[in-house]
């Protein structure tokens, strides 16, 4: 049925622009490779939970190297998953133990708060302990190569974005219903038999709610893709703790300096921030950006991003330049932003996306 509503999801398949960006994602959910959260389920990591954070760290760093190694000899049939025995504690273990930790001392987003989480301490996300949902289901609306995608939406965000269109969510206008682990992994094996292609982590923002991530997906046996669907705006350790877990980073790139970014989404140091977590996610995964065009904000924005991403990460990077901007939320407070994006300004930020050399970008 979802293929007569998006037939686009079915020809993308044979898209041959996509599949050189997105190869080892479109073969995990037709049954060719393995979600890389199972094969981090596999890796050896010998460790004591109250060891040195600093001890914890290297060691990640040294299995995040043999992880991919691993990852190359699975994808090339040098050894097979089924038949490598689960360790006492694994890689996937070790992540999850790390970001407990940063509980203690939040440190999830680039705002480093430092509240105590597990101590019931609120930082400016108001995120606390345990997932709040506000929303689990098969998302037909998404990028043609995610559609069906299991999404998950979660409470809370560490930005304030004046033109959110998801305001009740990311700003706590809903309370949204307390998930555990178990209850998030009987959601994403029910959403996977019904044909979804990935979990798609979203919100609000899922940054905040990482330690629940790989808590649950310790406990997936389903090989299904999984899919960051983020503001950009995580911290290094957060892109640390992704690596060897997230198949499709699904990013962000909102602004192109950072006085529009502070100025509508209260986000200091987005630009830096934003560029280094999608070099990360370049390196470490496959990734799909988002572009929202905003009215008037085509030179300050929309060039230097685009620029940046042809320069930085390759012509044939998976762009979705996004033209459905609407007035949402505090959106009046930001005079540009009180209408809506004209057809003359898309036009333009489509321009300047073929000037700047881009040939796998949708609109």
């Amino acid at each position: 049925m979802w293929g007569l509503i998006r037939p686009d999801a079915l020809a993308v398949l044979n898209d041959q622009k996509v599949r050189k960006v997105l190869g080892r994602y479109l073969d995990i959910f037709q049954g060719g490779r393995t979600a890389k959260f199972l094969i981090a389920k596999k890796l050896v990591a010998d460790y004591e939970v109250d060891d040195p954070l600093e001890e914890l760290w290297s060691l990640h760093e040294a299995l995040t190297r043999q992880y991919y190694s691993l990852e190359k000899e699975i994808d090339g049939g040098i050894k097979v998953l089924k038949e490598m025995e689960s360790p006492g504690k694994s890689y996937l273990n070790l992540k999850i133990d790390l970001a407990h930790r940063m509980l203690k001392s939040c440190r999830f987003c680039i705002r480093k708060c430092g509240v105590d989480r597990l101590n019931g301490e609120l930082g400016w996300c108001k995120a606390g302990k345990q997932f709040h949902v506000s929303t689990i289901f098969e998302h037909m609306g998404e990028e043609p190569e995610l559609v069906p995608s299991g999404t998950v939406f979660t409470i809370s965000c560490n930005l304030r974005c004046l033109h959110c269109q998801n305001w009740t969510i990311s700003q706590r206008y809903e309370s949204g219903e307390v998930y555990t682990p178990k209850m998030m992994v009987d959601a994403i094996e029910r959403l996977r038999g019904i044909g979804c292609r990935n979990v798609n982590m979203v919100g609000g923002e899922p940054t905040p709610w990482l330690h629940m991530w790989l808590e649950t997906f310790n406990h997936v046996k389903s090989s299904i893709a999984t899919v960051w669907n983020s503001n950009s705006y995580y911290s290094e350790e957060t892109a640390r703790l992704l690596a060897g877990f997230i198949d499709v980073y699904l990013l962000d790139f909102k602004y192109g300096n950072n006085t529009c970014a502070e100025r509508i989404s209260s986000a200091p140091k987005y630009w830096e921030t934003c560029i280094q977590n999608h070099l990360y996610a370049k390196e470490y995964g496959e990734l799909i950006i988002r572009v929202l065009v905003l009215p008037e904000h085509n030179e300050c924005c929309i060039r230097p991003i685009l620029e940046w991403i042809a320069k930085n990460l390759g012509v044939d990077i998976r762009v979705n330049l996004m033209g459905q901007y609407r007035p949402e939320w505090r959106a009046y407070e930001v005079p540009e932003l009180r209408r809506r994006l004209t057809r003359q300004e898309f036009n333009d930020a489509v321009k300047i996306a073929r000037n700047v050399g881009l040939t796998n970008f949708i609109t």
